[in-house]
C-alpha cells in the first residue's frame, strides 16, 4: 500500500524570490489601432461591434511566424494602449509589416481586398502623409511569480500570468530534451486557449494491422489557484496526442477538428523554424460544399507570406492526412485524431511510471524558479462506507449478488411504495429485448416472470415483497427514427428542431397512452448518435424524453448492439440500473468515518443546467438542480426542490417536473448561456480577479445570478431542521454563485451578492458546506501518482492532505477499473521496449483526483463565533472523508462525485427547453 501520493504541480519556490524577465513588450498604439477599427468597420458593415478587433487570427499568426513572440496579451483588440505581444526580443518592422498587412487583407473579400494589402505599404512607408506608424517596442521586467493574496487567505496570481507564464514555461520546456529508454524527444510549443501545450515532434510510429500509426506526447500547462493556499500553481498534465491518417468521415460530417502546423519561417537572416506549431481548425463549408479552414485559423494567410513553398490545402489535407503529417517538401502538417473520425490503433493514456519519468524531467527543467507543491499523505485508512464485501476465499459463490439483489429490491420497494410499477420496453432488437428480460429478475432477486395477457400480448409480470412490476414489450418501429428536422435556412435552428420534436411528441401520444395507477417508465432502443450524425439534430432521444415526460412516465435508452461495446448483458444490467435511479431507488451506504457526523446527516447537493445555443435542444437554458437525500428515512429518501412550490418532491418527480419547466421571457432563458472565458485561468479569467466574460447582456447575467443567490438562500431556509452537509462543484456553480470563485473563498463564511460574507451558521446551525472540483477541461485540478520511498510508482485510492490538523483543501483518489490495474505500472508507450512492442496499443487511464474543499464546518472559531464555544469542534479530514466514501456504492464503481451530486447532475439531463414558434 502506497501511503504518499505526488501530484504534478509547481509552485514559485518562495527560497528563489521574485522570477523576473526582462521582456519586449509592444501595444498597438493609438493610430495603428484606430486604423485597423476603421478598416474593420468598412470591411464589415453592419457589425454589431465594429470596435472589437478580431485579433485572434493575427495572434496565432504571429506567435507561429515572428521569431521571439512568447505571448499575446488579452484584450488589445478593443484598446490600443494595452499590452499586446510579449517577446524576448523586439521584432523587426519587415517582420511585423508584412503580417499585420497579410491579416488585414484577410479581413476583405477575395474581390475587395486592395485598401488591406495596401497597409502593408503604408506601414513600411516613411511618407508622413501616407505611413501608418507601427508603435515602438519598450522594454518592461516582468514578474512571473507576481502574486495578491485575497482577504480569505489564496494566493492568486496576477492576471496577465494566466496565459503569459505557460508560455514562459513551455519554451523554457522545449528548450530541452527529454531522454527515456536509450531514446530521445524533442518537444514544440502549441498555444490552448487555457494555457500552452508541449507536443513531442516529429511524432512517433507505431506498426498494427497493416498501417502506420502516428502518436506524440503532450503535456498541457496551466495556471491556477487552490483555495486557501499560499501561493498559486502551474499544473502540468501528461496525455497522448493521436494523429489522424485516414479519416473514415464524409467532408459534410466533419464538424471542426484541430490541424498543427510545422512550416519554415519565410524571413531572411533569423532561424529556419519556430519553436512553435500553428493552431489551426479543418472543418466543412455548407456554402462552398467542401472542407475549408475555420474558427479564425491562420493557415489560410501563410501563403501569403511565403509564395515559395506549398502548403496543404483543406481538401487535400482531408483526402490525404498521412502525406502531410510526414512532410511534402519542409511542410508539415497533423490532424488531431478524434473518435468521431473512426478508430485509432495507438491507445490513449500513460501509465504511473511514464508520467513519473515526465514528471521528473519538468521539474528539472523548472528548477530553481519553480518548486514543486510537497507530497501528499493519508489522512484515514477509512477509505470506503460499510459495502457489501466481494466474494472470495471462504465465500459461498453468488452470496454477494444475492445481497445485492435483496438490497435492490428493498430500495425499489421503499421508492414505489405500494404503487406498481408499469415498463414499456421499446425493442428494435431481440437479443436486447431478451437481454433485457433476462437481467431483470437478477437484479432484484425474484424468480422468472409470468407472461400474462392474450395471445400475442408480450406482457411480463414480477411480484414479490412489495414490488410489483409489469413489463409490455413491442417493437419500437417509427418512433426510434431520426426526426424528420426541416433545412430551412431562413428560420433559426431551435424553431425547427422543435418542430420536430413537437411532431415526435405527437406519433408518441397516438401510439402509447400512459398506463395510469403506478409509476411509469420507458425503456427505449435507439441506434447510436453516430448514426445520426449525418444529419444534424436528427437524433430522437431528447424528443422522445420530452415526449414521455408529458405523459408522467420517465424514459432510459438502450443503444443498438452493434452501436456500442460491451457485451449486451452488461449493458442491460445498467439500463435497469440507472432505470431505478430514476426512480429513486438508490441510497447512499453507511459510511464509516465515526463519531464526529451526527446521526441524522442529511444531505444536499447543486447542480447548475447550463445549455447554450449548442445544447441538446438548440435552445439556451439556465437551471438549478438541488436535490436532498436523507438515508434510512422511507419512500421521500431522494427529493428534488420543486422552486415554483418551493417545496421538497420525490426524486422521479423531479426529473419530469424538469422537463416541462419554462424560463420566464426575461430570465434565464431569454439569451445565450455565459460562457467561461476561453482564455486565462482555471477558474475562467475570474480567478484572476476579472469579471467573468459572457455572451448574455450584463442586465441578463445579472438577473440569473440574483435568482441563483435567491433560490440557494431559500433551500438553506429549507434544510434548517436538521445537520446538512451541502455538496457543490466549485467548476459548475461559481458562475452563478461568484463567492465560490478561489479568491473569495474565506473558511466558515458564505457570501451572497454584493454583501459582506457572513458566518455559515447564520443560515443553519448544523449546516456544513463541501466543494468539490476536478480537472475537467481547464486542468483545474493536478494529475498524480503513488510513489514510495523505493521509487516504485503505481495506483492509490484514498483521501489525502498535508499533514496540517486545520487544513480545509483535501485529495480523493479512487481504484483503477480492473482492465486498467492488470497493466504493468512500468509500460512505456511513447518509447516502447523490445519487451513492449505492442505497448503503444494498450489503453491506460490514472483515476483523476476530486479536490475536497470543506468550506465551513464547525470549527473552534466558527462554534466561538456563534456563541458555543463548549461544543466539540468538527475535524475538516473527518468531512472530506464523508464526501469520499459517498463516491462508493455497492452497484457501481467509483463515483466522480459524491452520490448526492451525482443525482443533482444526472437530473439536468431533463431540462430539455424548447424555442417557441418564429417570431
Amino acid at each position: 500500500m502506497y501511503h504518499t501520493i505526488r501530484v504534478a504541480a509547481y509552485e514559485p519556490d518562495p527560497l528563489h524570490g521574485p522570477w523576473r524577465e526582462e521582456m519586449r513588450v509592444l501595444r498597438l498604439g493609438e493610430d495603428l489601432h484606430a486604423e485597423l477599427t476603421r478598416m474593420h468597420a468598412e470591411a464589415n458593415k453592419g457589425s454589431a461591434r465594429p470596435d472589437r478587433l478580431p485579433v485572434r487570427r493575427l495572434n496565432s499568426l504571429l506567435r507561429a511566424m515572428a521569431p521571439g513572440v512568447m505571448a499575446t496579451g488579452r484584450n488589445a483588440g478593443t484598446d490600443g494602449g494595452l499590452p499586446w505581444l510579449y517577446a524576448r526580443e523586439a521584432v523587426p518592422p519587415q517582420v511585423l509589416a508584412p503580417v499585420i498587412g497579410t491579416w488585414a487583407a484577410g479581413m476583405y473579400r477575395e474581390d475587395d481586398d486592395t485598401e488591406g494589402a495596401d497597409l502593408e505599404d503604408r506601414l513600411r512607408s516613411e511618407d508622413p502623409a501616407e505611413a501608418v506608424r507601427l508603435p515602438d517596442w519598450e522594454t518592461e521586467a516582468v514578474d512571473l511569480t507576481e502574486t495578491v493574496t485575497s482577504p480569505g487567505g489564496t494566493a492568486e496570481p496576477a492576471a496577465r500570468l494566466y496565459g503569459l507564464l505557460p508560455e514562459w514555461v513551455a519554451f523554457r520546456l522545449a528548450a530541452r530534451t527529454f531522454r527515456t529508454g536509450g531514446s530521445t524527444l524533442h518537444f514544440r510549443v502549441e498555444s490552448s486557449g487555457n494555457g500552452a501545450r508541449l507536443v513531442s515532434w516529429p511524432p512517433q510510429r507505431y506498426e498494427s494491422r497493416g498501417r502506420t500509426w502516428y502518436y506524440s506526447a503532450c503535456l498541457s500547462i496551466t495556471v491556477h489557484t487552490v483555495p486557501f493556499a499560499p501561493r498559486f500553481r502551474v499544473h502540468v498534465s501528461a496525455q497522448v496526442r493521436r494523429w489522424a491518417t485516414r479519416l473514415e468521415v464524409r467532408p459534410h460530417q466533419l464538424g471542426g477538428t484541430t490541424v498543427l502546423l510545422d512550416a519554415p519561417l519565410p524571413w531572411p537572416g533569423g532561424p529556419d523554424r519556430s519553436h512553435r506549431l500553428m493552431v489551426n481548425t479543418l472543418g466543412y463549408d455548407r456554402r462552398a460544399k467542401q472542407p475549408a479552414w475555420r474558427h479564425h485559423s491562420p493557415a489560410p494567410l501563410v501563403p501569403e507570406l511565403d509564395i515559395v513553398r506549398n502548403y496543404p490545402d483543406p481538401t487535400e489535407l482531408f483526402t490525404h492526412p498521412e502525406r502531410w503529417i510526414n512532410g511534402c517538401g519542409d511542410v508539415a502538417a497533423g490532424i488531431v485524431h478524434h473518435p468521431s473520425n473512426g478508430p485509432h490503433q495507438v491507445g490513449p493514456g500513460l501509465m504511473p511510471r511514464e508520467r513519473a519519468d515526465l514528471d521528473a524531467w519538468v521539474e528539472e527543467g523548472l528548477r530553481p524558479l519553480l518548486t514543486r507543491v510537497p507530497d501528499l499523505t493519508r489522512v484515514t485508512r477509512s477509505n470506503t462506507p460499510s459495502l457489501l464485501p466481494r466474494s472470495g476465499a471462504g465465500r459461498e459463490p453468488g452470496v454477494r449478488e444475492a445481497q445485492l439483489a435483496l438490497q435492490r429490491r428493498a430500495a425499489l420497494a421503499r421508492a414505489l411504495d405500494g404503487r406498481p410499477l408499469e415498463v414499456e420496453v421499446l425493442w428494435q432488437s431481440p437479443q436486447t429485448r431478451a437481454a433485457l428480460l433476462a437481467q431483470l429478475p437478477k437484479l432484484i432477486g425474484l424468480p422468472a416472470g409470468e407472461r400474462t395477457g392474450a395471445a400475442g400480448d408480450d406482457t411480463w409480470r414480477w411480484e414479490g415483497e412489495g414490488v410489483e412490476i409489469r413489463v409490455h414489450a413491442r417493437p419500437a418501429g417509427p418512433l426510434a427514427d431520426a426526426l424528420p428536422v426541416s433545412r430551412e435556412r431562413g428560420r433559426p435552428r431551435a424553431v425547427r428542431l422543435a418542430e420536430a420534436v413537437e411532431g415526435r411528441c405527437r406519433l408518441v401520444a397516438d401510439r402509447s397512452a400512459p398506463r395510469p395507477g403506478g409509476a411509469s417508465l420507458v425503456i427505449a432502443e435507439i441506434a447510436g448518435k453516430e448514426r445520426f450524425a449525418a444529419v444534424p439534430d436528427s437524433d430522437p432521444k431528447h424528443a422522445l424524453r420530452i415526449a414521455w415526460a408529458r405523459q408522467g412516465r420517465l424514459s432510459q435508452f438502450v443503444n443498438l448492439p452493434d452501436d456500442t461495446d460491451g457485451s449486451l448483458e452488461h449493458r442491460a444490467r445498467w439500463t435497469w440500473l440507472d432505470a431505478f435511479r430514476q426512480l429513486g431507488a438508490i441510497s447512499p451506504p453507511a459510511h464509516r468515518v465515526g463519531a464526529g457526523i451526527p446521526g441524522d446527516l442529511q444531505y444536499a447537493a447543486l447542480w447548475l443546467v447550463r445549455h447554450t445555443r449548442k445544447g441538446p435542444t438548440r435552445y439556451p437554458a439556465h437551471r438549478l438542480v438541488a436535490v436532498r437525500v436523507r438515508p434510512g428515512e422511507g419512500p421521500g429518501a431522494i427529493e428534488g426542490w420543486d422552486a415554483e412550490r418551493a417545496e421538497w418532491v420525490p426524486y422521479p418527480k423531479l426529473l419530469l417536473m424538469l422537463s416541462r419547466a419554462e424560463g420566464p421571457a426575461e430570465g434565464p432563458a431569454a439569451e445565450p448561456v455565459a460562457e467561461e472565458a476561453a482564455e486565462g485561468s482555471g477558474e475562467g479569467a475570474a480567478a484572476g480577479g476579472e469579471p467573468l466574460r459572457s455572451a448574455a447582456r450584463p442586465g441578463v447575467e445579472q438577473h440569473r445570478r440574483r435568482e441563483t443567490e435567491r433560490q440557494i438562500r431559500a433551500l438553506l431556509f429549507q434544510l434548517r431542521d436538521r445537520p446538512t452537509l451541502l455538496l457543490a462543484d466549485a467548476a459548475n456553480l461559481r458562475q452563478c454563485w461568484p463567492a465560490l470563485r478561489n479568491g473569495a473563498l474565506a473558511r466558515d463564511l458564505l457570501g451572497f451578492g454584493t454583501e459582506p460574507a457572513q458566518r455559515h451558521t447564520v443560515y443553519g446551525d448544523g449546516l456544513r458546506t463541501v466543494l468539490v472540483r476536478d480537472a475537467n477541461a481547464r486542468e483545474e485540478v493536478a494529475e498524480w501518482y503513488a510513489h514510495d520511498a523505493r521509487g516504485r510508482v503505481g495506483f492509490a485510492e484514498g483521501v489525502w492532505g498535508t499533514a496540517d490538523p486545520e487544513s480545509r483543501v483535501f485529495a480523493s483518489t479512487a481504484s483503477t477499473p480492473h482492465t486498467v490495474a492488470k497493466l504493468p505500472k512500468g509500460l512505456m508507450k511513447l518509447v516502447p521496449t523490445a519487451q513492449g512492442r505492442t505497448a503503444p496499443g494498450k489503453t491506460a487511464w490514472n483515476p483523476g483526483q476530486l479536490e475536497v474543499t470543506v468550506l465551513c464546518c464547525l470549527s473552534e472559531k466558527a462554534l466561538a463565533d456563534s456563541g458555543r464555544g463548549g461544543d466539540t469542534p468538527d475535524r475538516p479530514a473527518e468531512w472530506a472523508t464523508l464526501t469520499h466514501q459517498l463516491r462508493y456504492h455497492d452497484d457501481y464503481p467509483p463515483l466522480a462525485r459524491p452520490l448526492p451530486l451525482h443525482l443533482a447532475r444526472l437530473a439536468g439531463q431533463y431540462v430539455l427547453p424548447l424555442a417557441g414558434p418564429a417570431r
